[in-house]
């Protein structure tokens, strides 16, 4: 399952994707509100509600987010995986502990942590991030491959990977970016087997989403060439 993302970030307008959501009919997305507070998350779900959107499988959570709040996707929209970060980076301020084994830890700046994940369903590989270490990080790559083998993968996230790298808001060298300009910005996933792609595959791109669903198409055809076997 590959779905279109109502993304937050700075770049994306998740108030004109809802409109275009509603436009095109589409009933089906993955959500990051990662990046709004919980004042503007209300808004967010209310436009949901009077939306086309009758089902979000993946929604990455945020830090700030308590039980009520993933209660919420799980009734009103039939979640089935949530996604966060290590704990490192954003500790959950909630005993989110009812829903621990369909809470997935996305690998983004560290090595995965094998004692956290021992606590969650598993991993959330985003394999934009995973071939950003292949590229600049080799350690912390095959750390994180090493975890792939021993612990089952609940989602994907995937974004685009630039010929030239760029320095993140925190500061870090990335080839990895959550802006897509050309679709050969994917042909990095020809690298990686079909052993590295969950059920759940969210697009991660402030894209708008009749763009994402070109993505999609694209997508759905490089995954059909994928084997099951180790990093090709």
């Amino acid at each position: 399952m590959i779905l279109p993302t109502i993304t937050t970030t700075w770049g994306s307008n998740w108030r004109v994707k809802i409109k275009e959501i509603n436009e095109i009919g589409l009933k089906e997305i993955a959500l990051f509100p990662t990046c709004l507070p919980k004042e503007k998350r209300k808004e967010l779900y209310r436009l949901l509600e009077d939306s086309n959107i009758k089902s979000i499988p993946l929604v990455h959570i945020r830090s700030d987010m308590a039980e009520d709040e993933l209660d919420y996707f799980v009734r009103n929209y039939g979640t089935k995986a949530f996604n966060t970060h290590m704990q490192i980076e954003y500790p959950l301020r909630y005993d989110l502990s009812k829903y621990k084994d369909i809470i997935y830890i996305e690998n983004v700046y560290h090595s995965l942590d094998e004692e956290e994940l021992k606590k969650f369903g598993g991993i959330c590989l985003d394999l934009s991030h995973l071939e950003n270490d292949r590229l600049l990080h080799k350690e912390i790559f095959e750390h994180n491959i090493k975890m792939t083998e021993k612990y089952p993968l609940g989602s994907n996230h995937i974004s685009a990977v630039k010929e030239i790298s760029h320095i993140d808001e925190k500061g870090y060298q990335r080839y990895d970016n959550h802006r897509l300009d050309n679709l050969s910005e994917l042909n990095y996933l020809k690298k990686y087997s079909r052993n590295y792609f969950s059920s759940l595959i969210a697009i991660e791109l402030e894209n708008n989403i009749k763009e994402q669903l070109q993505i999609k198409k694209y997508l759905t055809n490089l995954l059909k060439g994928q084997k099951n076997n180790k990093l090709i």
